[in-house]
């Protein structure tokens, strides 16, 4: 059986139900262990959080109830012991989804396994008189200063009395979810001018889509655009992901705000060798900063931030720092914390535009060079096949270029442009990404490839 998928399990709410819920608490509490367990704003998380509550406690579990929150507070909650989050984060409402935590970090996958085992097989449970009980905690408040106190420690010149964002205003589209409890605050606890749109939790998510994209966020972008903003911020459901608008409501590409964010941790670092972790479809503008900066940029799979770091600082020394790590939208600061935080992504990037005085500013230094993907049909049973042709062929139709091949083929040229290939890992597809001032040269180029191997394979 298997549950888990990139980010826990999730899925329509007739697949993740409380019979569910109830299997995997079960399945992950132990005795003597203690596991907070905290929720979005979605209509089905009372009940959901109800049965996985019983679910560990039956397993022997104590459980400390934290209400709705966002995921990163309930990941920030969970240091030193277990989590649970009850979020399908940016899915529609009728979704609902299941995420596991230890000590901050999510469940790796030796222990998303032992849960699946468990859930298919099932296991006896302890006595009667091991099983667990249940207690409120407020841990919101704490999560919300330590935020705070994170973003002056690392902006300790930038504004007076601990304000580093004083004089900055800022809007802030929460999407009816519970991004509205923690990042409102944590900007104006720093000292900006904050107004707030979208912020009543509703799980319905009535005012838009939870995802936030620039067609989800229209009437926020006209929003920006007739106001006087320095800046415009917006969460998904859950608030693990972030996106920036300049004030003309222009969404600031993701790969950007990655870029300045990580060129901001590595120039700051002390370390002798600073690393940025990230996923093989982020763009070079990322690599181009981080060099700049005098770092280094090291890519691990879609959904495995948490196992990249722990690689690197494996394979590292004692000069060795990772400072920061990030995928598109989703971003770990980890000298904060183990976990993907978009209230404290948001309150750096808020310092950030406060410290380079606005957001052309800040994006001036990197370089955006245009940028697509597409997808090329390809039968599930024949990817492994093409993506393995497809490591050679690539490369031989651009010999000029750097290849890696760890997570498809990726290959980077020396002006930074780049193509990456990889199959999807839920449709029939095979994905082609570039990055370029000949963009569609490049695509077209690869495609042909890419169509090329399909071909062979498929009429060989």
């Amino acid at each position: 059986m298997t549950l888990f998928g990139t980010a826990g399990i999730r899925g329509p709410v007739e697949e993740i139900t409380p019979a569910l819920a109830l299997s995997v608490g079960q399945a992950a509490g132990e005795p003597g262990e203690t596991f907070v367990v905290g929720r979005d704003g979605r209509e089905t998380g009372p009940a959901l959080a109800a049965a996985m509550e019983a679910g560990l406690e039956s397993a022997g579990a104590d459980v400390a109830r934290i209400g709705q929150v966002p995921t990163p507070a309930l990941a920030f909650a969970s240091q030193g012991r277990k989590g649970v989050m009850l979020t399908a984060s940016h899915n529609p409402p009728t979704d609902n989804g299941i995420k596991l935590f230890v000590d901050g970090v999510e469940f790796d996958r030796e222990a998303e396994e032992a849960v699946e085992d468990y859930v298919s097989g099932g296991s006896s449970l302890p006595a009667w008189d091991q099983w667990g009980s249940a207690t409120d905690l407020d841990v919101l408040g704490p999560y919300r200063d330590a935020v705070a106190d994170y973003v002056r420690a690392q902006f300790p010149k930038l504004g007076p009395d601990g304000t580093p964002l004083a004089g900055l205003s800022v809007a802030v589209d929460c999407g009816n979810g519970v991004g509205a409890v923690a990042t409102p605050q944590v900007l104006e606890s720093l000292g900006a001018d904050v107004v707030a749109v979208n912020a009543n939790v509703d799980g319905h998510f009535s005012a838009r889509e939870s995802k936030p994209t620039p067609e989800t966020l229209s009437a926020f972008t006209n929003f920006l655009a007739d106001g006087e903003f320095d800046l415009g911020l917006a969460h998904d459901g859950d608030a693990d992901r972030l996106v920036a608008l300049d004030p003309d409501g222009e969404v600031i590409h993701e790969d950007t705000v990655l870029a300045v964010v990580a060129a901001h941790y590595t120039a700051a670092s002390d370390a002798a060798d600073p690393v940025v972790v990230t996923t093989p479809n982020a763009s070079a503008r990322i690599d181009e900063q981080v060099r700049n900066a005098g770092g280094r940029v090291e890519r691990v799979r879609l959904g495995a931030l948490h196992e990249g770091i722990a690689r690197e600082r494996a394979a590292g020394d004692e000069d060795t720092a990772v400072v920061f790590a990030a995928e598109p939208w989703k971003h770990i600061h980890t000298a904060f914390g183990g976990w993907i935080d978009g209230v404290a992504s948001a309150a750096i990037v808020s310092a950030l535009v406060a410290d380079a005085g606005d957001t052309d500013a800040l994006r001036e230094p990197v370089t955006e060079r245009p940028y697509r993907k597409v997808s090329v049909d390809c039968p599930d049973q024949h990817k492994t096949a093409v993506m393995g042709a497809l490591e050679s062929d690539l490369p031989a139709a651009f010999p000029d270029t750097t290849v890696d091949t760890d997570y498809g083929v990726r290959l980077e040229f020396e002006d930074a442009s780049w193509t990456l290939v990889r199959p999807s890992g839920t449709e029939p597809y095979v994905r082609i990404y570039a990055e370029s001032d000949e963009v569609d040269e490049l695509i077209a180029s690869a495609r042909d490839v890419v169509e090329s191997a399909v071909a062979a394979i498929e009429s060989p």
